[in-house]
């Protein structure tokens, strides 16, 4: 099932997207259920085919403005370098980081996150706006020092993430997170597929695409770091909850590797596309 949050008539709502229709479970939830979020952590959420079943399509897809998959989740966990392609693109740039020991994090504010179809902002301070085309996972079941073995249990489902970075911010200390905050920068969406229609995670094809070229060619499977891992080690020092988002990395292809470095400019159109997933499509624009 593909979930998604929007927007409808000035109403905040999250609904199942089916084909070009939306099933509204906001409005059938009213009072219940405020968010995706509240929904994906709660009892009906595990009932959610028989539910919608039973329900009208009641919205056209175009008629809504889609929000971020989860709009304002307590935590944005990054990871860095959780490819090995991309690892090594850094080392052949001229920056030399070890493999580390323990999956490399970072947080990302929810107030920096785009949806789909919104413009990814490139700030008045920057010349260097990069694209990283990322799978996000969702968090659905809580917990805290969850085993590896049964981290796939607390996944209720996987989107496309572009972690778009302002490098000169990114390498201003050792510490990246100034460059991977800044406002209109975190796109995400346009939905989220439930994790019971994605068998294999890390095993999925992830493209990004500038301007209809492609600039990153991958596959989950080139994760340094596993889910399980990864979930394991974040939940040891958070308590994960529902809405939580994880976004895994990005592979090869970042524009600050290339000779000569290329970065995202205004006019330009970014498109972020995971298979089984979806396609996330953003705008980029000059900050006002």
């Amino acid at each position: 099932m593909k979930l998604a949050s929007f927007t409808v008539k000035g109403r905040e709502s999250f609904g199942a997207v089916q084909g070009d229709r939306v099933v509204d479970l906001g409005r059938h939830f009213a009072g219940t259920y405020a968010t995706l979020a509240d929904f994906i952590g709660s009892a009906d959420f595990a009932g959610r085919d028989k539910i919608v079943a039973g329900l009208k399509a009641d919205l056209a897809l175009n008629e809504v403005t889609l929000l971020p998959v989860i709009p304002r989740p307590e935590k944005i966990v990054c990871m860095v370098r959780n490819y090995m392609d991309h690892h090594q693109e850094v080392l052949a740039a001229g920056m030399h980081r070890e493999l580390s020991e323990f999956p490399p994090i970072f947080l990302r504010v929810w107030r920096s996150q785009v949806a789909h179809g919104q413009p990814i902002i490139r700030p008045k301070v920057s010349e260097q706006l990069d694209w990283e085309g990322e799978m996000a996972l969702i968090i659905g079941k809580p917990g805290r020092h969850i085993a590896p073995a049964d981290a796939w249990k607390h996944i209720a489902g996987y989107a496309c993430y572009n972690d778009a970075s302002i490098r000169e911010w990114q390498f201003h200390a050792k510490q990246i997170a100034a460059g991977k905050n800044f406002v209109g920068t975190g796109a995400f969406g346009p939905w989220m597929v439930t994790a019971d229609e994605i068998p294999d995670p890390e095993n999925l094809k992830l493209e990004l695409r500038l301007n209809g070229k492609t600039e990153q060619s991958s596959n989950t499977s080139n994760l340094i770091f596993k889910i399980p891992t990864i979930i394991n080690y974040c939940s040891t020092i958070f308590d994960l909850v529902p809405g939580d988002v994880i976004v895994t990395g990005t592979p090869a292809g970042v524009g600050w590797s290339r000779k000569p470095p290329h970065f995202m400019k205004h006019g330009d159109v970014v498109e972020v596309e995971i298979e089984k997933i979806g396609l996330l499509r953003n705008p980029v624009v000059n900050e006002a």
